[in-house]
């Protein structure tokens, strides 16, 4: 097994509180410095570190499998890249202490990267999306996760991850207006019971994104979260898998790239940022970034 060598958040549930944070690298800064520091004093119980393809390539190393998260445009429909050099997703049960602890990482980063994104992320209604369904019903368990989420050898890349991370903005006001027979039917699933609806049409978002009618399949471990301000609201996806491959498959036909068949998910919905980042292994108490070179 692996998940010994992996940061723990990776397999963990999703925490009661979160904040999502991306930093873009200053251009002509060095990150070593702050790399450093981020590896000798971040605490793995804070949550997950993901390093993006920007800051890779400013390292003049290579890690096998990451690339810059692609922009995908579809009937009706975008999905936006926008890769940043490094992401932080920090868990806990007090905003409080997420802020502190927002402003802890920054300090460590100070100098190389700036603070593009942070969302807050909760957990609402016991794990459900702000629509009310189910979120995540499919996602593998136990061993199963493991073997989804982590690279199982390589050098300096057993126990590590990649994930994929993007804002969604949900319109709640025009959800709530479909009836709630379209509404099930948008979904792929019952409301009431979280059963699948299998006389749903081809667009509902169960059936676009089903990861076992993949070839192969598409197994990720989905640890997405709800976000919402006073003016906005919706879901930021984040889906662990040992390699990006599988998720760009999903979004591929999410688009209607396959079948020209849109996912109905964006009927009241759209992402607005995406990027893929690569969650270094862990040796001891602290991330290891040997794959990096010498920092």
């Amino acid at each position: 097994m692996t998940t010994a060598l992996s940061q723990p958040g990776i397999l963990a549930p999703p925490p009661p509180l979160g904040r999502s944070l991306t930093f873009r690298l200053v251009p002509d800064s060095d990150p070593r410095p702050a790399l450093r520091r981020l590896r000798d004093r971040f605490s793995l119980d804070w949550g997950v570190i993901g390093l993006g393809d920007p800051l890779i390539r400013a390292l003049g190393q290579e890690v096998k499998g990451l690339r810059t998260f692609p922009g995908f445009s579809g009937p009706a429909c975008t999905v936006p890249s926008t890769q940043q050099a490094l992401w932080a997703f920090l868990c806990g049960d007090d905003r409080g202490k997420l802020f502190d602890l927002t402003g802890t990482v920054e300090s460590f980063l100070n100098g190389a990267f700036l603070l593009d994104d942070a969302p807050d992320t909760f957990l609402y209604a016991g794990g459900r999306d702000l629509t009310g369904y189910e979120d995540g019903t499919e996602n593998p368990k136990d061993e199963a996760a493991a073997e989804a989420a982590l690279i199982p050898d390589g050098n300096g890349l057993a126990g590590s991850s990649f994930v994929a991370v993007q804002r969604w903005v949900h319109d709640l006001r025009r959800f709530r207006q479909f009836p709630p027979k379209r509404r099930d039917e948008t979904i792929g699933r019952r409301i009431d019971t979280n059963d699948e609806i299998e006389e749903a049409p081809p667009s509902a978002h169960v059936k676009r994104t089903a990861q076992e009618s993949y070839e192969p399949p598409a197994f990720m471990v989905r640890r997405s979260m709800p976000w919402a301000t006073a003016h906005e609201e919706g879901l930021v996806f984040i889906a662990y898998g040992n390699t990006l491959d599988r998720y760009e498959r999903v979004l591929h036909r999410m688009v209607g790239l396959d079948d020209g068949v849109v996912d109905a998910l964006f009927t009241f919905s759209r992402p607005v940022t995406g990027g893929y980042y690569w969650c270094p292994p862990v040796a001891g108490q602290r991330l290891d970034l040997r794959r990096l070179g010498k920092l």
